[in-house]
């Protein structure tokens, strides 16, 4: 069945309103009908079974069924990654969507080559957000990862974080991620830091480790920002989430 997705606000009353690109998809790209059902998810982990009723700029639907959706991983991954050129980091949210990540934090490093001003900074998370979104509609995931608005490396790496495990992938001189994991029966969070094109820079690394963060490395390739990413959330997730 089709799903769609929609913010918890937009359930009232066992009706629901589509906002204007999920109504234009339903509407203009679908050519849905009145009595279609459809599966629409609140992005906070509830299905709705919806039976349309009028469509056009606001498709409204009939709830006629409603379940827990598929449950979110029992490992809570953060994702610092380091804001790469181009559409790279669209890919990337994708990616770490799919594979089941809570929240990217995208850092401005020392080798970011995109600068911006905060407003258009803004405009590029609530860019990535869509994207976040379209990719959990995708892959049936019930709980839409939240991305931040882009900081300085620092501020992320100064925000207070109770994960039991803080990563920080480095083509270095970093010990083996397999001999970390090793070491550990559970887990339930982590926080990972990725960094842009080029890596990221020596004082970057020091004030990583400063801060409470294990540098390491995931073997002797050197991986793209747009692969290193996704990748060690895959491994997290193979390990102590729910994948494979």
């Amino acid at each position: 069945m089709r799903r769609f997705t929609l913010q918890p606000e937009q359930v009232a009353g066992g009706r629901v309103t589509f906002d204007a690109g999920e109504s234009h998809h339903l509407t203009r790209v679908l050519r849905l009908r009145p009595g279609d059902t459809v599966v629409a998810t609140d992005g906070a982990g509830r299905d709705y079974t919806v039976r349309l009723e009028s469509l056009g700029d606001a498709a409204v639907g009939t709830v006629i069924g409603e379940a827990a959706g598929v449950a979110a991983s029992p490992l809570a991954i953060t994702l610092i990654q380091g804001v790469p050129k181009g559409d790279k980091m669209e890919a990337i949210v994708r990616a770490v969507t799919e594979l089941g990540v809570a929240r990217v934090q995208p850092a401005l490093c020392e080798r970011t080559i995109v600068r911006l001003d905060a407003p258009r900074w803004r405009e590029r998370a609530r860019r990535w957000q869509r994207v976040a979104r379209e990719a959990a509609k995708q892959c049936g995931r019930a709980v839409i990862p939240e991305v931040e608005a882009p900081r300085p490396l620092g501020d992320w790496l100064a925000t207070a974080s109770v994960a039991d495990l803080h990563l920080c992938l480095w083509a270095g001189d970093g010990a083996g991620l397999s001999g970390v994991l090793a070491t550990m029966s559970s887990l339930r969070s982590a926080r990972v830091l990725v960094g842009p094109e080029g890596g990221l820079g020596s004082a970057e690394i020091a004030r990583a480790r400063a801060h409470g963060l294990t540098v390491v490395s995931l073997g002797p390739r050197i991986l793209r920002t747009e692969t290193a990413g996704p990748a060690i959330v895959a491994i997290l997730q193979s390990r102590f989430g729910d994948l494979g």
